[in-house]
């Protein structure tokens, strides 16, 4: 069990490492390099923008919120400490659902914006 949880973090840190350098680069809304999102967003360059900083931000959050559960799980790796609790277990589950929601954020709020956008102003 502590494998999986471990390698989850870690593959979790890692995509949304990746994530957040696609956002820096300024290619999250390129469909080639980045992510799909919708076509108002993908038009407009200031939403490009806006896409851009959220997915850098958000996703280089939870990059490194998923960096302190790997502490107290490799001693436990090499067998140097007790197995966890099941409240111990539970709480990793409730943090790294936190962080999956961290890194979900930014591509939510991309699907608000095309909605938004494709509505048309309001009169």
């Amino acid at each position: 069990m502590v494998y999986v949880l471990f390698v989850g973090f870690v593959v979790m840190a890692l995509v949304s490492l990746l994530a957040a350098v696609t956002g820096h680069r300024g290619l999250a809304c390129d469909r080639h390099h980045g992510y799909t999102v919708p076509a108002a967003v993908a038009a407009d360059p200031a939403l490009v923008k806006k896409a851009n900083e959220l997915v850098a931000h958000w996703c280089t959050g939870a990059a490194v919120l998923s960096i302190p559960p790997l502490i107290p799980l490799f001693p436990m790796l090499t067998g140097d400490r007790a197995p966890l609790s099941i409240a111990q277990l539970a709480a990793l589950a409730g943090y790294g659902f936190v962080v999956v929601l961290i890194a979900s954020h930014p591509f939510e709020k991309i699907k608000q914006m095309g909605a938004i956008t494709s509505r048309g102003p309001r009169t």
